[in-house]
């Protein structure tokens, strides 16, 4: 079995910023990709970003684009997302998920991820 533990989340001021972190424990497993999506009360969860280790791709959703930086270490599976000019909207649950898988059609779908974290709050606060 795999763990993945998130950190980071918290309550902060609309324009701040918060960075969150996932760590990958368990049982040898090799990574593909690894990703963050969220979820915000009465909606659906949501694509946020991923990360391909090789060739090392990342992508984003456009609601965060130019805002958040998802960036990580594929050796340690490692990933944290650098989130900057934060807007109430951004309120969520924040997941971090692995995958074996490295299609970013499905990834980007919130599919194909094998294991999921137990996701961090973020309150953002106009």
């Amino acid at each position: 079995q795999v763990q993945l533990v998130e950190s980071g989340g918290g309550l902060v001021q609309a324009g701040g910023s918060l960075r969150l972190s996932c760590a990958a424990s368990g049982r040898a497993f090799s990574s593909a990709a690894m990703g963050w999506l969220r979820q915000a009360p009465g909606k659906e969860r949501e694509f946020v970003a991923l990360i391909i280790w090789s060739p090392r791709t990342t992508y984003y959703a456009d609601s965060v684009k130019g805002r958040f930086t998802i960036s990580g270490d594929n050796a340690k599976n490692v990933v944290d997302l650098q989130m900057n000019s934060l807007e109430p909207e951004d309120t969520a649950v924040y997941y971090c998920a692995v995958a074996r898988s490295s299609s970013s059609y499905y990834l980007k779908k919130g599919a194909g991820y094998d294991y999921w974290g137990q996701g961090t709050q973020v309150t953002v606060s106009s």
